[in-house]
């Protein structure tokens, strides 16, 4: 009598069929290992293929999902003994040739590289991107890709793009999110994702691929980038389709696929940095009662720590960007970490916030923008020079829905472009120079000056004026005021 036993490698499972064997390779096409064991239709195993009864006893559950399963078939008679093995392979979900994938070299995107590998097929591009989130995080990358399994990893520096077309935009047009925001990660990923289809094109992928989990808004802001760009990738997003649930999870699946596990202490917060911030949440920070912790914070001083003399700085700026710090001329990049340093030892650009994220829900998220708060202000003061009383208004109203759309990951919408045209014609003439004291996490306007300024000291003097009769004011307010006296006549009879 023959028999065949399968031994699967994800479990403990054993199965002995008894009777003569018709097709041994039958068992690839029907055994998988996808849930628990409830019966032996789960295994796809029929009675009848085997000739003969189908036994099959387990101490455990499958491991789900599995990627190959061995199978070891033993097949005996009174003459001869034979034994093989099958090699069963997961179905893939999709199949992807190449796939560029936005990687940070953390457990997560470690993870990541043979997962897609694993379930779509493909060859796995690492793409990082250095918007100057620091040197360390770029150490080692190439080295940490290929252990995962990628085939290679490309870097591009992006900072001084970054900050040019992306950030003095929204700067110019002072786009604020729920009046505190700066949108330090809402600018960093279309310039991201938009290096990521260059990438794909480059290398010839038909699909990108990000960590972002499914309730962030940075899901939003990659793929909405994607679709702009190139509708035709692909995109794969792990955490909207895998089993894994967290870190454990993550560290547990890198060691049965030989994944190097990055060995780095785990931040009790969730952090981006780039050069123009660093946001906290997470931790103690989910109880928006609770205050953040001295030692969070990594690009600023304790106000109280900083220095008790302040420091002024000086900034340029043309056609509302910034040009200068202190007369000198420097790249938006080099001007932007110039103006972080300063701004950070003097515990400038705290903000603690409860924000409405895009998904629905809200968010407690605290950030360091040292340098931003320091060219916000100044661009803001030359304005009140430079702009009138109407086109301010103007400006601030669609600066908040600038600011929305930015938020929204909705960088390349014609209606974000049209208004960035309306932003930069409005403020062509505001250039000049504005001077700040930092003094203990405050920023204060101590001059402005401008050669389109609006201002004339000779209008607004107090002293006697041929431009400006003040006898002229009595006939504006009665006609100004003539609304509120019509209706006062009529509650009062006249």
């Amino acid at each position: 009598m023959a028999q065949v036993q399968a031994i699967s490698s994800c479990s403990s499972v054993n199965l002995l069929f008894r009777g003569s064997v018709k097709s041994s390779h039958r068992i690839q096409d029907k055994f998988w290992c996808s849930k628990k064991l409830g019966s032996l239709q789960e295994l796809g195993v029929k009675a009848s293929e085997f000739n003969g009864v189908a036994i099959a006893h387990s101490s455990s559950s499958f491991a789900s999902p599995c990627a190959t399963h061995a199978i070891q078939a033993v097949l005996g008679n009174d003459k001869a003994t034979t034994s093989s093995t099958v090699i069963l392979e997961k179905p893939l979900r999709k199949k992807l040739n190449k796939v560029v994938l936005a990687y940070s070299g953390g457990l997560d995107t470690s993870v990541i590289v043979p997962w897609l590998r694993e379930n779509y097929g493909c060859e796995v591009v690492c793409f990082t991107a250095d918007v100057g989130q620091g040197i360390k995080e770029l150490e080692g990358l190439e080295a940490k890709a290929k252990a995962s399994g990628a085939c290679q990893l490309v870097v591009k520096d992006l900072q001084e793009e970054f900050v040019k077309d992306y950030i003095f935009p929204c700067l110019r047009a002072g786009a604020i999110y729920e009046r505190k925001y700066l949108l330090g990660t809402s600018m960093a990923r279309p310039v991201i994702a938009k290096a990521m289809v260059d990438v794909a094109r480059e290398v010839g992928a038909d699909a990108v691929s990000h960590g972002c989990t499914g309730k962030g808004n940075d899901q939003v802001r990659f793929e909405l980038t994607f679709f702009a760009l190139n509708p035709e990738l692909s995109v794969v997003a792990p955490w909207r389709e895998w089993e894994i649930t967290g870190r454990e999870d993550a560290i547990e699946y890198a060691k049965k696929h030989n994944v190097p596990v990055p060995v780095t202490k785990k931040s009790i917060y969730s952090r981006d940095r780039n050069l123009w911030h660093l946001s906290h949440e997470g931790d103690i920070l989910e109880d928006p009662a609770n205050e953040p912790m001295k030692d969070m914070y990594m690009m600023s001083v304790d106000p109280q720590d900083a220095p008790d003399q302040p420091e002024y700085v000086n900034i340029g700026i043309v056609a509302g960007i910034p040009v200068s710090v202190n007369g000198k001329e420097l790249s938006p990049a080099t001007l932007l970490s110039e103006l972080n340093e300063i701004g950070g030892r003097h515990g400038i650009g705290r903000i603690d916030m409860v924000e409405n994220r895009l998904v629905g829900m809200k968010s407690r998220g605290v950030y360091e923008t040292p340098g931003g708060t320091i060219l916000f202000s100044a661009v803001q003061e030359l304005e009140s020079l430079t702009l009138d009383r109407e086109t301010i208004q103007v400006k601030d109203s669609l600066a908040l829905k600038y600011a929305e759309l930015v938020y929204a990951g909705r960088w390349f919408d014609p209606l974000r472009e049209s208004m960035d045209a309306f932003m930069e014609n409005i403020t062509k003439t505001t250039t000049g120079s504005v001077t700040l004291k930092l003094y203990k996490g405050s920023v204060s306007v101590t001059g402005r000056q401008s050669p389109h300024s609006l201002y004339r000291q000779d209008i607004s003097s107090f002293e006697s004026g041929d431009i400006y009769n003040q006898a002229d004011a009595a006939g504006f307010i009665r006609l100004y005021g003539l609304p509120m006296r019509v209706r006062a006549m009529l509650e009062k009879g006249l």
